[in-house]
């Protein structure tokens, strides 16, 4: 019988072909939704105001646009996917690896690799196999498609996964894959391992198979020998944390001063994915993560490669983790992986039960770049501006154990409304006003569909955060008005993974404008556009991981938000929390606590219905 991480009857991409087009919903339907959720934010003379902006947007220029857009839609199986890589990822100029990748910390400290000095060589290796392991079932096709009961959803990320890399450009980035499946050809099998600011790389596959943990073993102790014995290397990948213009500037400098140093990049660039030593040992157990979670979205730049889908990060601790740039694929894509790992490392105890014997296989080769006086000082640069920006962020993650979705589900609760809810009343409790909030909802029912914003700070939700803060307010009010925050945001949820969300469909107006050399239609520079988190403004950036046991963190969108990563496990609820220091008004410690006592009170609100 085929284990569940392996499919036999089912080929992962196989109804790539079949999935539907993404939709472009009515003009109509848009506004009216993107008026509804405006409300919350404004005051009625703003409203009426918004009202007439979008009365003429829909009768003017707005017809214009969205005819153009749907005639872009009759020949694109997905109009919107371009558009978004380009204009949310690659032609964004700010240093992605702390402002863009999302990092997140392995499971695995939870059972049966807790922290420990001396165990990073040996988890490693049997981490690495696991990740290769991952490899080869995407190469044979053979990973289960995802479904939302019989229907299939779209599997291309899972593309991205392996052998890909960012290129910085000088106006915009693009993106390089090199992975095929086994039926298309040859894939790259090598790694690159970087420690102590230098690279090394050797294969991951030997005559036709996978290196084992022993071998692996082998490798890492022979790269960790030689980097702890002889001096710390120049630290080339801290330069993938520049400002992109500037890094693309420095790569064309790098390769100008020696072919060489090409061949290396072309190297990392198409490695399996990066493999970070790192010398650190943050602290983590089940019931906190900040320290790790930090450390993956703000760790050592000398030992991760910004711009690789995937930076597989392997602390002195023998804890673990991940930094992944965003443009090539979502979150789950690396959820989906790590919670594979972290149930083979379950089904093994966390050890190698297999042959101890290991082949004749070529020692890593060293990648050594040949740098002169201006990189060694862009390196020194980068690195102080990475550090700086670094030593900013605070992540807060902790988990809360009272309850978690068996508790929530009797009640007639959806699990992640439940956390949207709450946080909503918990950021009202602490600011007196409701906050923009972005919850990423997916769209993979349709072709190359990725995410569609939705917006949880509704109007019937700040109704009843209204009247959870009034003491006047009777426990059947309250109750009430909870059930129809709940519906609302229900078939919000449902209307965005159906396509017919409204965010993504102004994102398309507003480029089509843009593409025409047309003014920015007013509707886009109205007040109540970005008070309500339009173009990016969301206070609240948050996602939910799923219910495995797998966490992520990123950064606020904003100066003055939070960036708010979830998982939702039968027995807790694990939240990441991030804000920056220096802004004076946010405080992810006592928002988390809020949120913390907002989940018993909801919990006490709904009473569980009688079996």
């Amino acid at each position: 019988m085929a284990s569940p991480s392996e499919s036999r009857d089912e080929r992962t991409f196989q109804y790539q072909d079949t999935l539907p087009s993404l939709p472009v919903p009515s003009l109509q339907e848009s506004l009216r939704k993107y008026l509804d959720a405006v409300k919350p934010f404004v005051n009625e003379e703003e409203y009426q105001r918004t009202l007439n902006i979008s009365k003429a947007f829909e009768d003017g220029i707005g017809k214009e646009l969205q005819q153009k857009l749907e005639e872009r839609a009759s020949t694109k199986r997905n109009w919107l996917e371009e558009w978004w890589l380009n204009a949310v990822y690659l032609e964004s100029r700010v240093p992605s690896q702390i402002n863009m990748n999302f990092g997140g910390p392995a499971a695995y400290l939870e059972h049966y690799w807790p922290a420990q000095e001396g165990t990073q060589i040996e988890r490693g290796a049997i981490a690495l196999w696991q990740t290769l392991k991952f490899w080869d079932l995407l190469r044979k096709e053979k990973l289960p498609v995802h479904k939302a009961g019989n229907i299939p959803m779209d599997m291309d990320q899972f593309r991205m996964l392996f052998s890909t890399c960012k290129i910085p450009g000088i106006t915009r980035d693009s993106i390089i894959n090199y992975f095929k499946t086994e039926r298309e050809g040859s894939s790259p099998s090598h790694l690159v391992v970087m420690c102590r600011g230098r690279q090394f790389t050797f294969d991951a596959v030997h005559e036709g198979s996978i290196l084992t943990p022993p071998e692996f073993l082998r490798q890492l102790d022979y790269i960790h020998k030689m980097c702890h014995s002889e001096p710390t290397g120049p630290g080339v990948g801290v330069l993938t944390s520049e400002e992109r213009t500037r890094w693309a500037q420095i790569r064309e400098y790098l390769i100008s001063l020696d072919p060489k140093n090409l061949t290396i990049l072309e190297n990392i660039q198409s490695c399996l994915c990066v493999v970070s030593l790192d010398d650190s040992s943050p602290h983590g157990t089940a019931e906190d993560y900040s320290e790790i979670s930090l450390a993956l979205l703000a760790g050592d730049p000398t030992v991760r490669w910004g711009d690789k889908s995937y930076n597989c990060l392997i602390f002195s601790n023998g804890t673990f983790g991940s930094n992944c740039d965003h443009a090539p694929y979502d979150a789950m894509v690396a959820v989906t992986m790590c919670y594979y790992i972290d149930q083979e490392i379950m089904k093994s105890e966390g050890k190698w039960k297999g042959s101890s014997e290991v082949r004749d296989i070529p020692l890593p080769e060293e990648l050594v770049f040949t740098l002169d006086e201006k990189l060694l000082s862009d390196i020194r640069q980068a690195k102080e501006q990475y550090l700086q920006q670094a030593a900013d962020l605070q992540v807060i993650t902790y988990a809360f154990t009272s309850f978690g979705k068996a508790h929530v589900k009797p009640k007639k609760m959806h699990p992640d409304i439940f956390v949207q809810l709450a946080l909503q009343l918990a950021f009202y409790r602490l600011y007196g006003r409701p906050g923009s909030c972005y919850e990423t909802v997916t769209t993979r029912f349709f072709y190359h569909g990725r995410t569609e914003t939705m917006r949880s700070c509704t109007t019937e939700a700040v109704e009843w955060c209204q009247s959870m803060m009034n003491p006047s307010s009777s426990l059947l009010e309250r109750q009430q008005l909870l059930l129809r925050a709940f519906l609302k945001n229900n078939k919000l949820m449902n209307d965005c993974q159906a396509g017919k969300g409204f965010d993504r469909h102004l994102f398309g107006l507003l480029l089509v404008a843009k593409e025409d050399g047309l003014p920015t239609p007013e509707l886009f520079t109205d007040l109540a556009f970005s008070r309500s988190g339009g173009g990016g403004n969301f206070v609240l950036s948050t996602s939910l991981l799923g219910y495995t046991t797998v966490l992520g963190a990123v950064v606020p969108m904003i100066h003055d938000g939070y960036g708010v990563f979830y998982r939702i496990r039968d027995d807790r609820f694990v939240v990441s929390c991030s804000a920056w220091k220096s802004c004076a008004t946010t405080d992810p410690e006592k928002l988390l606590k809020t949120l913390f006592q907002t989940f018993h009170e909801i919990a006490e609100l709904v009473p569980t219905p009688p079996q």
